[in-house]
């Protein structure tokens, strides 16, 4: 495990925002640290980071206590926490060549890092006017300048359009490939399935969930999603055709999703049987509900 916490918590004052949390992240792995707003994400990777002191329980990264080890470790650890620090009147270039005048690494790792996060062609433009993404990808790529074994990535898509979080999600990707660990906070559960290995879901500072993405995608079987002029009546209907029907609401149901086919089947059936279909559609759902069946399963 790179990273292997025992009962971490931390207060703010009287509040207690994280809960005796025990993580493991293997190495190798894209660990995604999910959880809503104010579950307890930023406060635990802060202490990861020794930015904020533990309360109570441990912290051990490459197999080693940071209380004791804080210097070493950290030396192997790049890390993104909200917005990248990046000098907006110098190119991103400089910014990296800033940066690796500190670490004392070589022009060659700027380059180098330039095309992995793939602003090669845009290194000599000012960083005040890249993109959210590129701003971004300019963040990780710093947090990368030194070569790290673990990136530890905060919330790294909030605010980018799609294009900029697929730019991020292949980056994290690509960094894996090159036999890194990467540990990404967010509270997009749907972005994080499409590239993490591993996942920890937190909410109100304790964890509800670890453990690999397929049993994950397990708990979070996805559902079809049908809106009829008659819901019971649809509902009755597929059950006679041996549907299994999840939910049924004022004027929609829900069925767990098998494959394409089984929507067009279904959509067939209930028009033939002359129900109106507004909508029907295929839906994973939401962290909200994960957490709901999460916490009654345990």
């Amino acid at each position: 495990m790179v990273i292997r916490t025992e009962g971490l918590s931390f207060s703010f004052g009287n509040q207690q925002v994280v809960k005796s949390l025990s993580l493991e992240v293997p190495e190798g792995s894209i660990y995604g640290f999910l959880g809503p707003n104010g579950a307890g994400k930023t406060t635990t990777i802060k202490m990861l980071l020794n930015l904020l002191r533990a309360g109570e329980g441990s912290i051990q990264i490459f197999d080693k206590h940071l209380e004791n080890n804080r210097i070493d470790i950290l030396r192997q650890v790049g890390s993104l926490i909200e917005q990248p620090a990046i000098y907006q009147h110098l190119t991103g270039k400089e910014n990296l060549l800033n940066r690796a005048m500190l670490l004392q690494v070589s022009e060659k790792r700027v380059n180098d890092m330039l095309s992995l996060v793939q602003l090669t062609n845009a290194a000599n433009k000012k960083a005040g006017q890249y993109s959210l993404g590129m701003k971004q990808r300019l963040g990780i790529a710093l947090a990368l300048l030194n070569d790290p074994k673990l990136l530890i990535l905060d919330e790294p898509t909030n605010g980018l359009d799609p294009n900029g979080i697929i730019e991020i999600r292949e980056l994290m990707m690509r960094i894996v490939k090159e036999g890194k660990t990467v540990f990404v906070s967010s509270h997009l559960l749907a972005e994080v399935e499409k590239m993490a290995t591993h996942v920890g879901i937190i909410n109100h500072g304790k964890m509800m969930f670890q453990g690999t993405i397929n049993d994950l995608q397990n708990i979070s079987q996805p559902q079809i999603y049908i809106e009829t002029d008659n819901s019971v009546d649809a509902a009755n209907l597929l059950k006679r055709h041996n549907f299994t029907v999840n939910e049924v609401e004022s004027e929609s149901l829900y069925v767990p999703f098998e494959s394409r086919e089984q929507i067009g089947h279904i959509n067939s059936l209930l028009v033939q049987n002359g129900l109106t279909v507004f909508a029907i559609n295929k839906q994973r759902k939401d962290l909200e509900k994960l957490f709901l069946d999460i916490t009654k399963s345990n």
